[in-house]
């Protein structure tokens, strides 16, 4: 072993904790790798899939323990999305995906009703859906897929091997770059044992990590139907491959609405993977220019559902007759899984924020206490951590088993965030947008890197260029998010910074998005409660020149490391231990500045649905397990409260 495990090794003999963490990440991952040939005879056959074995679920289970399996049918939702559509396609990298146009395929181990976790009260555990049966060696080298005989496409063709295998090729050669090269590395044979029978073979000597999960969570597309089409998955297209699931598409009209109704020949209704789920005869979406018009809209009863992220709407706007008479519910409901990591994304590609205290002076100029109080009506809570509020999240010194594993990690740990305390948001004065200690502080650290004032207070560089920072806006988004950009850019320019404020319509965003034409812009990663090799891609080097899940270009040697040393893991403790590290390294690189969270659903609807008494923890499921009350919706028309 070289490197920086091996230099950890050198300080196991000098540290107790130490010890204990390195002969397991080391000695015991060598052992589990140099049995894992013995192993093969240990054949693991099971209804569904969890790293570690534990499924919540028997083979007979009746269905999901949160839905309501005597949940009637019928009815429609109907939502809202901002901007343009010009592709049925999601997968296109030109133009924009209609929504929800994922949720007609079904994969091996789950379905795309909306990209939500299946079942939503568990974490990490899959069942099957196309597939009845998995298989596989103890040493997971491989998995065998035993499919349903009855699933079929919604055209009526059988949903076979052969479809599998074109699917996962396809997401190779025409998918996004950072998935393909990915997984091209970990999988390298697909084998069609039989129409029914699928067996994927995995790379020798790789963590076994987000294999199984990954195949199995392939979607479904029809090889006949791509190949008759001569088409591509990545181009804008409004005719799509027929799905296996619940829903298809009724009726597109380009920028205005998208229909999809229930396939009423759907083989799967009564698996009881299904039963209590898929409630709703229709799903529409209505599409709104920004968001004061679809409000407007669902005042006056054009759409029926709305899950609010604005503020100060959700404070005072909801005080019109129809909330008032009860027509309206609106209603928090909690939610389990930890907020999305949202923020001010620093575009890491710029000259300018190669050095970290310029990226601290910049993110002084927002003031959580002032932008929460002034503009977000007290609601918000400061974000800190990528896992805020689970036993994910880093707090304080590194201590004991974290500490341990981080100094086995070697010099690719900058000696400072083993001392200092893991990083939190700094704090504002509520009562001024402008706060001057905060100011002073920013100016001392643009000083220091070399970014004086010239004389009409402008910050430059030794070369007297300007500092001058754009900041990407979709102008279809929240007016209050415009406002807090821009009181932000207020106290950039304060400090002698030229912000600017670029708001742009929904296609250009996208399309200068995927660019990274940004210095700054309002993005967001995704949070994590285990590991897995889609770390990799959100989080580590090997894609972040293009990874469109990496916004900031994120790099770095500690994340890459401690990324790899959670895929050995062997156990939901050491899981944990290097979790908790790379919270704490990615809060030390400062890739972005942390906002604001919810920990609560903010929802208001017609009322005409209904849901299960206890919400799961990791899903609202407003289009999977909520349904439809004929009785009530029938008293909301008489009185002329929809359209």
């Amino acid at each position: 072993m070289t490197g920086p495990q091996a230099r950890g090794m050198t300080r196991y003999h000098a540290n107790r904790a130490l010890e204990l963490w390195v002969s397991f990440l080391v000695l015991l991952t060598t052992i589990y790798w140099a049995s894992a040939a013995a192993a093969e005879d240990k054949m693991i056959v099971s209804h569904g899939y969890s790293f570690y074995g534990d499924l919540t679920y028997p083979p007979d289970y009746e269905h999901f323990s949160y839905v309501n399996p005597d949940a009637p049918k019928g009815g429609e939702i109907a939502l809202s999305a901002l901007g343009t559509f010009d592709s049925m396609n999601p997968y296109t990298r030109k133009g924009r995906g209609g929504a929800l146009s994922t949720i007609m395929f079904e994969s091996l181990l789950g379905d795309g009703n909306g990209g939500i976790s299946v079942p939503s009260d568990v974490y990490g555990e899959s069942y099957g859906l196309l597939a009845e049966r998995l298989e596989y060696p103890e040493g997971k080298d491989w998995v065998i897929f035993h499919m349903r005989k009855e699933a079929r496409f919604s055209n009526g063709d059988p949903v076979t091997a052969h479809d599998i295998a074109f699917s996962h090729n396809l997401l190779l050669d025409d998918g996004l770059k950072s998935y393909a090269d990915a997984v091209r590395k970990r999988i390298p044979k697909v084998e069609v044992i039989g129409d029914h029978t699928i067996k994927f073979y995995f790379t020798p000597g790789i963590s076994r990590r987000s294999l199984i999960d990954q195949v199995g969570g392939v979607p479904a597309w029809s090889k006949k139907w791509y190949e008759e089409n001569d088409a591509r998955l990545d181009e804008a297209r409004l005719v799509t491959s027929p799905g296996s699931g619940p829903y298809m598409i009724d009726t597109v009209d380009v920028n205005r609405r998208i229909v999809y109704k229930r396939n009423p020949d759907y083989w799967g209704k009564d698996l009881p993977f299904n039963v209590g789920r898929h409630n709703f005869d229709r799903i529409r979406i209505e599409y709104f220019g920004d968001e004061n018009a679809a409000f407007e809209a669902f005042k006056a009863g054009e759409y029926t559902f709305r899950t609010e992220g604005n503020s100060r709407q959700w404070a005072s706007a909801y005080d019109f007759p129809k909330v008032k008479n009860g027509q309206i519910i609106k209603k928090e409901l909690p939610d389990g899984s930890p907020p999305t990591p949202s923020g001010i994304v620093f575009n890491l590609g710029r000259e300018v924020f190669q050095d970290k205290r310029v990226r601290e002076a910049v993110s002084l100029g927002f003031n959580f206490e002032w932008t929460n109080e002034s503009l977000q009506f007290g609601l918000f809570k400061p974000r800190a951590s990528f896992t805020q509020d689970t036993e994910l999240m880093a707090t304080g010194v590194p201590e004991g088993e974290e500490l341990a594993f981080l100094q086995s990690l070697g010099d690719v740990v900058p000696a400072d965030i083993l001392t200092q305390e893991a990083r939190v948001p700094h704090v504002s004065k509520a009562d001024r947008l402008l706060d001057r200690r905060n100011l002073r502080r920013a100016m001392k650290l643009l000083e220091e890197a070399g970014w004086g004032v010239d004389a009409n207070g402008k910050r430059v560089n030794a070369g007297g260029q300007p500092m001058t920072l754009t900041f990407l806006l979709n102008s279809a988004g929240s007016s209050t998010l415009r406002a807090v950009v821009e009181n932000f850019a207020s106290n950039l320019q304060a400090m002698g910074i030229d912000a600017i404020v670029e708001a742009v319509d929904a296609s250009q965003y996208t399309a200068r998005e995927r660019d990274r034409d940004y210095d700054l812009v309002f993005d967001s990663y995704a949070a994590f409660l285990g590991t897995g090799t889609g770390l990799m891609q959100r989080y580590g080097s090997e894609a972040a020149q293009f990874s469109l899940f990496n916004p900031a270009g994120l790099a770095s040697p500690l994340v890459d490391t401690i990324i790899e040393a959670s895929l050995q893991a062997q156990s939901s403790e050491e899981e944990r231990i290097t979790l908790t590290a790379l919270d704490r390294a990615l809060r030390y690189e400062f890739i972005m500045i942390p906002t604001w969270y919810n920990d609560s659903f903010w929802v208001a609807y017609y009322d005409q649905y209904e849901h299960p008494e206890e919400i799961p923890a990791f899903a609202l499921g407003q289009l999977d397990f909520w349904w439809y009350n004929q009785d009530k919706a029938d008293a909301l028309r008489a009185a002329g409260a929809l359209r």
